[in-house]
């Protein structure tokens, strides 16, 4: 045997020699990792804590806030007079005798104007129209049935209004003349031959259809359209006023009826005892403009 030859001894003590050299090799890299976990538990710890110190203070300043509002809010209510006496104004004898006595049942309006002594008649004319319509009716008396918020229309124009003032338009020319057609049907009746309809509508093409529609609802004819006959038509205004002005002048009742597409009725139609203005709706006004 030679003299490089290895004994089992020499073998184990090889191994046990690497052995503890990979122990110390893992037992150092135990220690760094524990100090790594150590190190980063400290920095957890700390910035949680700091968080937290930082939200507790924000609370806490909150808190303090409230308490400190709570506290002057209590005392401004303790400061101000929470019942107000109320003001007792005792009135004067003058007064007293004055005030109405409170009804138990609201009564009806009267009649205002030119018509309070027409309420009967006005009524009954009305609720006539509403019934089955005469086609053979004479002319100048109405020949369509009226509907109810015609009626009511007119209803308050004529009791209410007495006979003077604006009503809303029913969204059609042709329910406007039937309706300005009740109403002629029931001046003709109170007032006779002694007034005329002069209606202002500012185009031919609405004169048109208040012709027609007149013509229709009261069995008129052409010659009954005109200067000297009942029912006189308009473009301008200023016309219509002259005109009016006239019959008042021979002692005649002018009937100014306004068509719901004007835009706003002249001043001096107001001075007139009887008018009739349709209020148009914006959407009337709007179609009436595109059609321009």
């Amino acid at each position: 045997m030679s003299d490089d030859a290895t004994t089992p001894e020499t073998w184990q003590d090889l191994a046990l020699s690497e052995l503890r050299q990979q122990r110390a090799a893992l037992q150092s890299e135990i220690t760094e990792l524990s100090n790594r976990r150590d190190q980063l538990q400290q920095e957890i710890n700390s910035s949680f804590a700091g968080q937290s110190d930082s939200i507790a203070r924000r609370v806490k300043g909150f808190q303090d806030y409230l308490v400190g509002a709570l506290q002057e809010l209590a005392v401004s209510a303790e400061q101000m007079d929470l019942v107000v006496q109320p003001l007792v104004v005792q009135p004067s004898p003058l007064d007293q005798a004055a005030a109405p006595q409170p009804a138990t049942e609201p009564s009806p309006a009267a009649p205002a104007g030119l018509f309070s002594s027409d309420e009967a008649l006005i009524r009954e004319r009305l609720k006539s129209f509403q019934g089955q319509p005469d086609f053979y009716a004479d002319p100048w008396k109405l020949r369509r049935s009226l509907e109810a918020g015609g009626a009511a229309l007119l209803e308050d124009w004529f009791l209410n209004q007495g006979g003077r003032g604006a009503q809303p338009s029913s969204g059609s020319r042709n329910r406007n003349a039937l309706t300005t057609a009740a109403a002629i049907s029931i001046l003709g009746e109170l007032y006779g031959e002694r007034f005329q309809t002069l209606v202002l509508a500012g185009m031919p093409e609405r004169l048109g259809e208040w012709r027609r529609g007149l013509q229709d609802c009261l069995g008129l004819n052409r010659e009954d359209f005109g200067p000297n006959s009942g029912i006189v038509l308009f473009e301008r205004p200023d016309a219509l006023i002259e005109r009016a002005d006239r019959l008042e002048e021979r002692g005649e009742l002018p009937f100014i009826v306004v068509d719901a597409a004007e835009a706003a009725v002249e001043i001096p139609i107001l001075q007139f005892p009887v008018w009739l203005a349709f209020a148009g709706s914006p959407s009337e006004l709007t179609l009436e403009d595109d059609l321009l």
